[in-house]
């Protein structure tokens, strides 16, 4: 994915979470984080990658994938046959209709607060 910030951005919003409260979860400094949601992070590390899976709820080779490693097929392939994912329910989507979705899932839970 050539642009991925957008993408954790998203992500970050659709949970609620500000910069200093994933930083307080991650021990990933609030300026490398912002760094890379403005997209000037070109290769972050699988170990920040990780901790950034647990604290979003989302699998470590989905966002291996989106900043470029590889990620053997056979696990890619996993994720879509997951009952539980969104391409099972409602086929592949785009990395566009991806952020979409999540910035419109902040949207929907910002109304319940």
């Amino acid at each position: 994915m050539e642009n991925y910030g957008g993408y954790f951005k998203a992500l970050r919003e659709s949970k609620g979470m500000t910069l200093r409260e994933v930083e307080k979860r991650t021990d990933v400094s609030n300026a490398y984080l912002s760094q890379l949601e403005s997209g000037k992070i070109k290769q972050p590390s699988p170990l920040t990658l990780h901790k950034l899976s647990e604290t979003y709820e989302v699998g470590y080779e989905t966002l291996m994938e989106k900043v470029g490693y590889p990620v053997p097929e056979r696990l890619s392939r996993k994720q879509e046959e997951d009952k539980g994912s969104i391409a099972y329910r409602v086929g592949s989507i785009t990395n566009d209709e991806e952020v979409e979705l999540l910035n419109y899932l902040k949207f929907m839970r910002s109304r319940k607060k």
